[in-house]
């Protein structure tokens, strides 16, 4: 086969292959501007609801109002709580609803839970179930005047809880009539960290 007829046949392929729709080279699809836009705000909006989910049934933001629970918490400081299945455990830092007899909702530490009993002696210390309670998160220890309105030892019901504040002469608590035991139900959540100020950032004990 001459030149000439290499061409001719080369020529001929090329063309079959032109008019072979199998051989064509697959175009990028073009984007559809609307459609991506609408997927977007799907995305948003899926997320959004998850953000939502997760600060109204898991964690929440609260901010501390008030001294009572000092050096622990200062006024002003922002929290992070958490709400989801959560139990009171003696020694948590709580934060309750507006029905615990103060209307307004309040931060403090699980110091007795159901079943188990809470005295204060002589010399302000804390007992529970006749064991001093170690304490090194107080500010002070109690005055013989703020012991409150028991006749201890009292002995906490099955699904309530004693709370009181870290700053024990500055917090009006379960020590006192207005607050009293604390149904668990009234307990929102658990405070676990500190975000604010950014110098006291991290985990609350």
């Amino acid at each position: 086969m001459d030149e000439k007829e290499l061409e001719e046949e080369q020529d001929l392929q090329e063309s079959a292959a032109e008019e072979d729709p199998e051989t064509e080279v697959a175009a990028k699809p073009r984007r559809n501007a609307k459609k991506e836009l609408i997927e977007w705000v799907k995305a948003f909006i899926f997320a959004g609801i998850i953000v939502a989910l997760i600060f109204g049934f898991v964690i929440r933001p609260v901010e501390v109002q008030g001294h009572s629970m000092e050096p622990t918490l200062q006024n002003g400081d922002r929290l992070i709580e958490w709400m989801l299945l959560y139990t009171p455990q003696q020694g948590d830092t709580v934060i309750l609803s507006e029905k615990t007899g103060l209307n307004e909702a309040l931060v403090k530490r699980v110091i007795a839970v159901g079943g188990q009993t809470v005295d204060i002696n002589e010399e302000g210390e804390v007992l529970v179930d006749g064991s001093l309670l170690d304490e090194p998160y107080i500010y002070e220890k109690i005055d013989e005047n703020r012991r409150g309105d028991w006749d201890y030892p009292v002995t906490v019901p099955e699904g309530y809880i004693f709370v009181m504040g870290d700053n024990r002469n500055h917090s009006t608590d379960s020590r006192f009539s207005e607050v009293g035991f604390v149904d668990v139900d009234e307990v929102i959540g658990k405070v676990v960290l500190r975000i604010a100020p950014l110098s006291s950032f991290g985990l609350i004990e």
